[in-house]
């Protein structure tokens, strides 16, 4: 392979012994230019990758000089082995783990009855925020914001009830033999960091740092002083900041380059992308592959439908397998199944347990909430499907869905999408578009809201999956909001 500038440019700045922060864009071969780094040195290196998966696929492509490893891998190596017995622990109810850390009684917040089976979950939510974070202890800033309760001063009142029993839980988990609290990896990644490890490798290569645990950047900056760091990642592909993660390259001490040169699709798609990335204020914009042929316009039969949600998921997967197609669903069906059984229990009289509707008592309730506070308006969607087609019929179709090998279409989650990518790809018309501002234009029209620059982080990654064909779907709005540009005028920019 003959490396393009950029990829030179980041190989030079490799053997001077810079710390380097390599951002790079979609499709732009970020891990064949790390291969390409670590062959071109005879030092050892560690290379920490996002997942057991990529860490495997990029053993294969790394040398012998460098390990592929996670950091959960490291941390096990180090201490986590020392709690086998406890990871093998059978699972058990919330409630149950709550009830022995002495959460018994039920607390009135505002308008909110908090059962112990809702104090318990967000007992050990709070511990799990406190792992991926890179705090020492456990304070108020770690207890969830539970929804119906998002003023200030409830979640004050939460944190008050749910910190003595968050710190019991931490302290049950330092006992390596048994304890009440069920013990998970990211327990035993995070007791490793507190130990201030030291990783023996003359460089290491954080991969996907935009989505980097604080917990893990932790460590990663603390071996600064023997090693030479390179962080690489896409600023822009942030999208996991409300399950803890942060995007640690746009502030991070080193030398700054950058991948654009995108091989996946052609220049049409990057001026699209590019619309994306100036919304996101993201650090990069990129160039597609001149040969590649990438088109935009409707696509009848495509073969990955993304979504904005988890209920705009279960909407196309209900309205694909009507066509008689072979559906999948990236991830599996549990997260939608585990969403309409709590549907079914509230229809039933029953409080559920899901986190995103455990301070719910009736369907009523939900109901109300989803259609009159802003903070739920996202919950509508699911109270029509529910509405519309019963529990019942949703958990069937959920039940027919195929393996991602074998499925005609995909449907998936851009979340879930991330690092994915298909031919033909339909964007779902869950993208809503920014509410309207409280005030007209000259022409007496609405005028539209800012464009959340998160929101276009996610879009940017929804638009980047395809190779052949892009349908916007959904993210068409762009086209008549005062701050998207038409791709036209991007891409003769």
């Amino acid at each position: 392979m003959n490396p393009t500038d950029e990829q030179a440019a980041a190989a030079d700045a490799f053997h001077a012994g810079n710390h380097l922060v390599l951002q790079a864009g979609a499709g732009t071969g970020k891990t064949t230019t790390l291969a390409l780094l670590a062959k071109s040195t005879p030092r050892r290196g560690r290379y920490l990758a996002y997942n057991r998966a990529i860490a495997q696929d990029a053993a294969t492509r790394f040398p012998a000089t460098v390990t592929c490893k996670t950091a959960h891998s490291l941390a096990y190596a180090a201490i986590g082995h020392r709690y086998h017995h406890r990871l093998n622990a059978p699972r058990r109810p919330g409630w149950q783990t709550g009830q022995a850390l002495g959460i018994t009684k039920t607390v009135r917040i505002g308008q909110r009855d908090l059962t112990p089976t809702a104090l318990s979950y967000a007992t050990l939510r709070a511990v799990t925020h406190f792992c991926h974070s890179a705090d020492p202890t456990l304070t108020r800033h770690h207890v969830p914001r539970l929804r119906g309760l998002e003023d200030a001063g409830y979640h004050r009142e939460l944190a008050a009830h749910i910190l003595p029993f968050a710190r019991k839980a931490w302290a049950d988990l330092q006992h390596p033999d048994d304890g009440a609290v069920r013990f998970d990896h990211d327990h035993y990644l995070k007791i490793w960091s507190l130990t201030s490890p030291k990783i023996h490798a003359d460089f290491l290569l954080l991969d996907e740092a935009q989505d980097t645990n604080p917990v893990v950047e932790h460590v990663f900056n603390s071996q600064r002083d023997h090693a030479q760091l390179v962080m690489v990642g896409d600023s822009a592909q942030a999208i996991y900041q409300w399950r803890g993660a942060k995007d640690v390259m746009t502030t991070f001490d080193g030398t700054q380059l950058a991948l654009s040169q995108s091989f996946r699709f052609g220049p049409h798609l990057a001026a699209e992308a590019n619309r994306w990335l100036a919304l996101a204020d993201a650090p990069l914009r990129l160039s597609g592959t001149p040969q590649v042929s990438t088109e935009l316009g409707p696509v009848e039969r495509p073969d990955a439908v993304l979504c904005r949600t988890n209920v705009g998921a279960m909407t196309q997967v209900m309205h694909l397998l009507a066509t008689g197609l072979k559906v999948a669903l990236a991830g599996g069906g549990a997260s939608l199944r585990a969403l309409a059984q709590a549907a079914g229990d509230l229809k039933e009289g029953r409080r559920t347990r899901h986190p995103e509707l455990v301070l719910f008592p009736t369907w009523g309730d939900l109901q109300d909430y989803a259609a009159h506070d802003p903070a739920g308006r996202d919950l509508q969607p699911l109270v029509d499907l529910v509405d519309t087609h019963g529990t019942d019929t949703i958990l069937t179709a959920v039940a027919q869905l195929a393996p991602e090998t074998a499925a005609e279409v995909t449907v998936s989650t851009a979340h879930k999408a991330k690092g994915c990518e298909w031919p033909r790809v339909r964007i779902a018309d869950d993208f809503t578009p920014p509410k309207d501002r409280d005030e007209l234009d000259a022409a007496g029209q609405p005028v539209p809201g800012p464009v959340d620059e998160a929101e276009a982080r996610l879009a940017y990654v929804a638009v980047t999956r395809t190779r052949t064909r892009l349908d916007i779907g959904g993210l068409a709005w762009i086209n008549n909001h005062s701050a998207g540009l038409p791709a036209c005028a991007v891409l003769d920019s």
